[in-house]
């Protein structure tokens, strides 16, 4: 397998701690809001927990937003050799 170029891992890894930034500003944004819901259920009398909507439907798109960032890179150079092998 052939060294990756230094400008294309350079651009790799731009755009990964890209992810990683907007990943972070997307937490940040869930905790806040989502933590302002809670503080306003809290005030407003205790009743039914309704943030748990919010909570629930955001925290659904935070996880897949996690998977993008941190889950699988793609497929590698080596398992795509090793498919190719399998197929032979």
């Amino acid at each position: 397998m052939a060294a990756e170029p230094e400008n294309e891992l350079r651009e790799r890894a731009i755009a990964r701690l890209k992810k990683k930034e907007e990943f972070a500003h997307h937490l940040l944004a869930y905790v806040l809001v989502n933590g302002l819901l809670v503080v306003i259920w809290a005030l407003t009398g205790h009743g039914f927990f309704w943030p748990a909507f919010p909570l629930a439907g955001w925290g659904l798109g935070l996880i897949f937003h996690a998977w993008d960032t941190f889950g699988s890179a793609g497929f590698s150079e080596e398992r795509i050799h090793r498919e190719m092998k399998h197929l032979q």
